[in-house]
């Protein structure tokens, strides 16, 4: 079971007095506490190159449903390509999500060990696909209950993100599928193909708070 860290000496806003802005709150710091104190709410961090830590919570957020997940024709073919496996590979899951050759790459060295830390904790997990020994995708997450909080994914190989994904669904989908939230920050069109969609922030932030009281999937627990 994942360890309660100690509380965090910061206070978020509440996101209902946010505004019309995707950024909640600026500072603080990445402490365990801390960060899962944001995810509770309603928030994620993202680091300014030029500024202080900032704290998100899209007016739009995106999510896939769970329960409803309907996997195209060629995803299900990516999923039966690759072995999904949870936490064997954190740390090179983590980096190459923040390689820095990437296309808007943010995940920076405070990142990496904050979130690593999460990982020993029990709060942060991977979801990789294995085409053999060969890693070829993968993702990492808060799990909080039947929150999964996706942050980032990144392939080696061909589908490899998609099947990691598409494994994440499998791992969430159990009796409470249809309460539990996945959330994904932003919809890209890559993530719509995978079925995401968006909701707005205060419907998230409703459903985060019944979702936190469920307990966590058998394979993050």
């Amino acid at each position: 079971m994942p360890v309660e860290p100690p509380a965090s000496v910061w206070e978020f806003p509440p996101v209902a007095m946010a505004g019309s802005g995707d950024v909640v709150a600026a500072g603080a710091d990445l402490e365990p506490g801390t960060v899962l104190a944001a995810y509770r709410r309603g928030l994620f961090p993202m680091p300014d190159s030029h500024g202080p830590l900032l704290w998100w919570s899209p007016l739009e957020r995106g999510v896939i449903d769970v329960a409803g997940f309907s996997p195209s024709r060629s995803l299900r073919r990516a999923r039966q390509r690759f072995e999904i496996r949870v936490n064997t590979a954190f740390d090179d899951v983590i980096r190459a999500c923040a390689d820095p050759s990437r296309p808007g790459s943010w995940i920076d060295a405070d990142i990496i060990a904050s979130y690593t830390r999460l990982h020993r904790m029990g709060w942060v997990h991977s979801v990789e696909a294995w085409d053999g020994d060969e890693l070829a995708g993968g993702l990492y997450g808060v799990a909080i209950g039947g929150l999964f909080a996706g942050e980032s994914m990144f392939h080696h190989k061909t589908d490899g993100s998609k099947a990691a994904v598409a494994g994440l669904v499998e791992l969430l989908d159990d009796k409470y599928a249809a309460e539990r939230v996945l959330d994904i920050q932003w919809v890209t069109d890559h993530l719509a193909t995978l079925g995401a969609a968006e909701i707005p922030r205060e419907q998230y932030v409703r459903r985060v708070q019944r979702a936190l009281e469920l307990p966590l999937p058998d394979a993050f627990a």
